[in-house]
């Protein structure tokens, strides 16, 4: 916590431009071109995300929308269908709801401003650096995961940066190393450097541009920065999943809440335990719950917590009522929906390999 930007700062910029053009990654599709929608949909993309999961992702993604009208446009199932399998759906929710935001205040742009690119659901001062940094070339500092661990190890900064503190220090390095041009390239340095050379574990520091400079690797603390999160264990829920399906093979899907895990998207029914899986059947369905076909046990972990699905199977059952073609777009709607036409729905990643045939 006692680290300070010395005269290491002045140089670490052009060091990390150097290493960069050498080793750097210059052919990412968002770069190429670099537009500020673009730019954005990869930085979000890419939270939480390896580089190599996300470009095909991206590439379908810009494809089947190709601007901020586009996506704002498009139905939420369309957005969610094409995000389907990059995990953290709430990103493809905030990402509708921004570019409806650009739409209605920003005349269907992203704006080129630091405080209204915050005001926008789902991006955070690091994107919104990013965002301007790369499609514009403007002088603001990102403040990823990567530059994290860079700059904690580079400075020997301890602490967890999830502390306001230290985030708060980290911060201020980040701003005072920025270099005067080459805004985008450096932004994307810093991201590569993290992500291929100091990486997590076995850096390759004996390859490192800024090893003469680093903290970490000449008092041997390397793996010990930046400080972990202290830990715990994670909490375990159950859920009963209600797979049924009636006499044509079609499968019974209710659309979630807007909030919470998967929101808005389509999935099997769910409830918290037997008596009111029980409860709900007997309403919804003309099935008997006691003739279910209980399923192996599905884990699913999320980063709070880790989810033990329970499925329990019925075929051939009918519905007490007659669920829409169309429904609503309210939570709780059912829906009988074909097999073939599952994937357009973009379920979530272990329902959609749950009712893989």
């Amino acid at each position: 916590m006692n680290a300070v930007v010395d005269t290491a700062a002045s140089t670490f910029a052009s060091r990390l431009l150097a290493w960069f053009d050498v080793s750097g990654r210059h052919d990412l599709p968002w770069q190429h071109p670099r537009t500020p929608y673009r730019v954005w949909l990869s930085e979000v993309m890419l939270q939480q995300t390896q580089v190599r999961v996300v470009i095909p992702y991206f590439e379908r993604f810009v494809s089947a929308l190709p601007s901020v009208r586009a996506l704002a446009g498009a139905p939420l199932d369309d957005v969610i269908a094409l995000w389907a399998g990059l995990g953290y759906y709430a990103r493809a929710r905030n990402l509708h709801a921004a570019a409806k935001a650009c739409v209605e205040h920003h005349d269907g742009d992203l704006p080129r401003d630091l405080d209204a690119l915050i005001a926008l659901p789902g991006i955070g001062r690091s994107t919104a650096g990013a965002i301007l940094s790369q499609a514009w070339g403007d002088r603001f500092p990102i403040l990823d995961g990567n530059v994290k661990r860079v700059l904690a190890r580079v400075h020997g900064i301890e602490g967890w940066p999830g502390l306001p503190a230290v985030e708060k220090q980290m911060w201020a390095i980040a701003e005072a190393q920025l270099p005067d041009d080459r805004l985008a390239d450096y932004t994307q340095a810093q991201m590569d450097f993290g992500a291929t050379l100091c990486t997590r574990a076995d850096p390759a520091c004996v390859l490192c541009s800024l090893q003469d400079d680093c903290v970490a690797l000449r008092t041997g603390r390397v793996a010990e920065l930046p400080t972990p999160k202290p830990g715990k264990p994670l909490p375990e829920r159950r859920a009963w999943m209600l797979w049924i399906e009636d006499a044509e093979g079609r499968v019974l899907l209710q659309r979630r809440p807007p909030t919470g895990i998967w929101g808005s998207m389509w999935s099997l029914p769910e409830h918290a335990d037997q008596d009111a899986a029980r409860a709900w059947l007997a309403t919804q369905v003309d099935a008997d719950f006691d003739h279910a076909e209980p399923l192996a046990p599905v884990a699913h972990g999320f980063t709070h917590y880790r989810l033990l699905i329970h499925p329990l199977r019925w075929r051939g059952a009918s519905a007490s009522h007659t669920p829409g073609d169309n429904p609503a777009p309210e939570a709780h709607v059912l829906r009988w929906v074909a097999r073939d036409a599952l994937p357009a729905l973009g379920l979530p990643a272990p329902i959609r390999k749950l009712l893989d045939p």
